[in-house]
């Protein structure tokens, strides 16, 4: 990626929490908690499902991709906050911060996507339950994961790109805690009005891409469900989406109020909030979400556990 050549500014600072300076410290083992609490969360689910056999089915190999996103997303903001947070040191390059940026959007658009993917498989187990082991074999679920990896590594290049081929030649304090594209625009000397343009229209295409995925799916599911005559059956079905629709209403709703509606007036509380819950509190939830609310994986910590037990 190409820097503009007018750019003069070398470094950003990320103002982040400095109006709440006498909190630092309270935020600070906050934040740490939550990053812990997401790395353990995470990982643990990865290696349950690792580890058992009755969970190497098409559901909890997406999930286990959820939560690999989940680490990387969160430990793409989380680290430097807490080091600005603890030695206040608050700048990053321009470098830096282009390579914070595209990390970020990519493993946010790979999780949009994932989400949208993991409404399809649901679709299929629950329209299509006699196919499920056909539509969903090994080889598609791979080729899924590998195609929404390889199309938000695109789409991330072009939003980058497009955030950092403006000038920065004036102030350099970014309203954010990480190296937001809308806050990043902002610092520009130029006009940015078609590079704003392109960001939400690139982040509306995105996000309505799954969001309308997500939606036909459950349109078919809620249908085929509610043809069940049991009541027991239906319970059921439901159960196996629950948690699924939950992580995307969390997700989907912040990333849509923080990127797709117009921000006239820049808000910093308000778009630094938005931003604490889904780079911080969602990536800490969904390990949460899946496991209590989902009978297999607490089945499978039980054995998991009753063999440390025992051994």
């Amino acid at each position: 990626m190409k820097l503009s050549n007018q750019t003069s500014v070398f470094e950003f600072i990320l103002i982040g929490f400095a109006d709440l300076h006498n909190l630092q410290t309270f935020i600070f083992i906050v934040f740490l908690s939550i990053y812990l609490l997401t790395l353990l969360g995470n990982i643990s689910i990865i290696t349950i499902i690792k580890i058992s056999p009755q969970l190497h089915t098409p559901m909890y190999f997406f999930i286990s991709n959820l939560s690999f996103l989940d680490v990387c997303y969160s430990s793409t903001i989380t680290p430097k906050t807490l080091i600005n947070l603890v030695l206040d040191i608050k700048g990053i390059s321009v470098l830096g911060c282009a390579a914070q940026m595209y990390c970020f959007a990519t493993l946010a658009i790979a999780e949009c996507f994932l989400l949208a993917v993991m409404a399809y498989d649901r679709y299929v187990a629950i329209c299509n339950p006699l196919l499920y082991l056909v539509v969903m074999n090994r080889k598609i679920c791979i080729l899924l994961v590998t195609s929404l990896y390889t199309v938000s590594m695109i789409i991330s290049a072009i939003q980058t790109g497009n955030a950092c081929s403006v000038s920065f030649c004036g102030p350099n304090e970014i309203n954010n805690f990480y190296c937001d594209p809308v806050a990043v625009l902002k610092l520009s000397c130029s006009d940015t009005f078609l590079k704003e343009l392109l960001l939400a229209s690139i982040s509306m295409v995105g996000l309505s891409s799954s969001i309308i995925a997500v939606l036909l799916s459950y349109i078919y599911i809620i249908s085929t469900i509610l043809r069940i005559r049991s009541s027991e059956g239906r319970r059921k079905a439901f159960s196996t989406c629950a948690s699924h629709f939950i992580t995307v209403t969390l997700l989907f709703g912040t990333l849509v109020f923080m990127y797709v509606f117009p921000s006239s007036h820049y808000s910093l509380n308000k778009n630094r909030t938005v931003s604490v819950v889904y780079t911080m509190i969602i990536p800490m939830v969904n390990p949460m979400i899946y496991s209590l609310r989902n009978n297999d994986v607490k089945q499978a910590v039980k054995k998991v556990m009753k063999k440390k037990i025992s051994s």
